[in-house]
């Protein structure tokens, strides 16, 4: 079977799309699938090329026995909603023409941003082959959510143009039960409506002890280190986080920040004007590097903020935290605060409630007992979202007789 598979990010980037695709599109391949990747050039969330790439109008590589196409597109930082946009469309533009050229049996397409999918839909047309839409966010919604774009006459137009693909695609694949629910409330027929939640590689991200070495290249030691490693995005909330963290007074407790983002240089200042001794940020790092980096973190942090959008979203970090088995904090209302009290594998905090993140943070550290409780929840947790169990559920609804036979 070939799958053509058209995403915005794909690895050396780090980001949850790239990461979810990698992990998949590599299990499927050892179940006789040939997994074409139909991509840009690295380049999220800085809008730098990577090095060792140029943006070229077509190039291939292999990585971990995955065909990789990298085609040309207008690339920018990750922030600016004009420039952003003319970044996703010439990448649609190039995916669709490239598309063409390529044999496959079925195309799937991600989001969050969904112009991946306007390339995917003309292909499936053109092609006459059927195609996933592979809905990572509510997108245009999540714009609104964060404020990223105020013209609403613009957004109410992309809306349309999102619920015409959901009705043009032959399946959609989600990854929160929310999202299911939003869109059969749209109208979307939910027959064709799958759930895949993000999960974890397990051969990947495993209990090991704290690094020592980077914990004293960081000037760490002895510290109780309550980590975000991520993107530092509009919808995350961040300078709400150091401005709470302003106002604690243990000088145990630090902050640590793994990443870049459209918010990394507005947070650094606001912390620089708070004269904050208890932070510290470090530039995004590679793949491979993320474990080592949780590794000497005590709390992993997940925030996003208070807004009915998110109560949809599941973080893909906390898998990551859990099977680590470091407790989580999580700051997200609804589907995600449900797993983790499910499996209390952490503690929650109200979004952007101050006095209810700084007493949270206080237990984490001050009461052993929780804490070893929770390590327990995460272990728990970390087995029920395998990744690999979760990529071969996903494989069985491209390969479904339902679909193929359309």
């Amino acid at each position: 079977m070939k799958i053509l598979f058209i995403t915005d990010n794909f690895p050396p980037e780090v980001n949850a799309p790239a990461t979810r695709t990698y992990e998949h599109c590599r299990e499927w391949i050892k179940d006789d699938v040939e997994v074409t990747i139909l991509t840009c050039v690295p380049n999220f969330p800085q809008g730098k090329v990577y090095e060792g790439y140029r943006n070229k109008l077509y190039q291939t590589e292999m990585i971990d026995g995955i065909k990789v196409v990298r085609v040309w597109s207008y690339i920018s930082e990750n922030k600016g909603f004009v420039r952003r946009t003319l970044d996703y469309m010439s990448f649609a533009l190039s995916s669709f023409v490239a598309g063409l050229f390529i044999k496959t049996d079925v195309i799937i397409a991600t989001s969050p941003q969904f112009f991946t999918t306007w390339s995917a839909s003309m292909l499936s047309l053109f092609k006459r082959k059927p195609w996933i839409f592979e809905l990572r966010d509510i997108w245009p919604e999540s714009i609104r959510s964060v404020g990223a774009l105020n013209k609403e006459r613009i957004l109410d137009f992309f809306e349309k143009i999102e619920i015409a693909l959901y009705h043009h695609a032959d399946e959609i694949v989600v990854v929160t039960k929310s999202f299911r629910k939003n869109l059969i409330s749209r109208g979307i027929d939910p027959n064709k409506i799958d759930v895949v939640t993000n999960g974890v590689d397990l051969s990947v991200y495993q209990v090991r002890e704290k690094d020592q070495q980077l914990l004293g290249e960081l000037g760490l030691e002895g510290k109780f280190i309550i980590g975000y490693i991520g993107t530092l995005g509009m919808a995350h909330s961040l300078d709400f986080i150091v401005d709470a963290i302003s106002e604690i007074e243990d000088e145990e407790i630090h902050f640590l920040f793994v990443g870049h983002g459209a918010e990394k240089r507005k947070i650094m200042e606001l912390a620089s004007e708070k004269k904050l001794t208890n932070v510290t940020f470090l530039d995004a790092v590679a793949k491979q590097e993320v474990p080592r980096y949780l590794s000497i973190v005590d709390v992993s942090l997940s925030p996003l903020k208070r807004a009915d959008t998110f109560k949809g979203v599941i973080p893909s970090k906390i898998f990551e935290a859990a099977a680590m088995q470091k407790p989580i904090l999580l700051g997200v209302e609804g589907e995600a605060e449900g797993i983790v009290k499910r499996f209390d594998s952490g503690l929650c905090f109200i979004p952007e409630d101050k006095e209810d993140f700084l007493q949270k943070v206080l237990r984490l550290k001050n009461d052993t007992a929780l804490y070893a409780q929770l390590q327990k929840g995460c272990e728990k947790m970390a087995k029920e979202f395998n990744r690999k169990v979760l990529a071969d559920k996903m494989l069985e609804i491209v390969r479904s007789e339902k679909l193929l036979n359309q």
